[in-house]
């Protein structure tokens, strides 16, 4: 008898644990909702971005396309931005594919309440190598990159709270600016 009331005390407790992390798997990375901030890291931003790649930006009606793709995103130790490389391939009308290449840019990020996600904020490009494709465009590459850099930041979140996420919240507090601290982004609760 005190063994069967042994083995259902411990299947229940882990029952519940199974639960409670059921419950949570949707915060994943996400740590202190119970406290004053929201944290997300690396990895959680990375599995968005690869569900939200390739990209295609047509710019100057069409002529000029840049399709964005294999975003890579860090965190460094010590930075208060994120990182972010992706793959450029731009094409020109009538021809595919005209140049392949890379870029990277620094951004701290803003929080945007219409699309409850995590958006670029001022994000200034470290490096581009796209091999050709300056010649294609007046004005050349960077201002391609720029463009579609903040037509990005605009319109697409680096990362989307998900709405149980945000429901979980006390009613009382309201997300504050993204901070990128320690190696991961903190969302204060106010």
């Amino acid at each position: 008898m005190r063994r069967t009331r042994r083995q259902f005390f411990t299947l229940a407790l882990a029952a519940g644990a199974t639960l409670a992390l059921a419950g949570c798997s949707t915060l994943n990375a996400v740590t202190g909702l119970l406290g004053n901030q929201i944290n997300f890291t690396q990895p959680q931003l990375q599995r968005y971005l690869n569900q939200s790649f390739p990209r295609e930006f047509d710019k100057l009606g069409g002529l000029v396309s840049a399709t964005l793709t294999n975003p890579r995103l860090s965190i460094p130790t010590g930075d208060d931005r994120l990182r972010l490389d992706f793959d450029i391939g731009v094409s020109a009308l009538g021809a595919r594919d005209v140049s392949r290449g890379h870029f990277a840019l620094a951004s701290r990020l803003r929080y945007d309440p219409a699309t409850r996600g995590l958006h670029l904020d001022n994000p200034e490009i470290l490096s581009v190598d796209v091999p050709g494709a300056g010649s294609l465009m007046s004005g050349g590459t960077r201002q391609l990159v720029n463009t579609v850099l903040q037509e990005y930041a605009r319109s697409e979140p680096v990362y989307r709270i998900e709405s149980d996420v945000l429901r979980r919240l006390p009613a009382s507090k309201q997300i504050g600016n993204p901070q990128i601290e320690d190696g991961r982004v903190v969302i204060p609760l106010q």
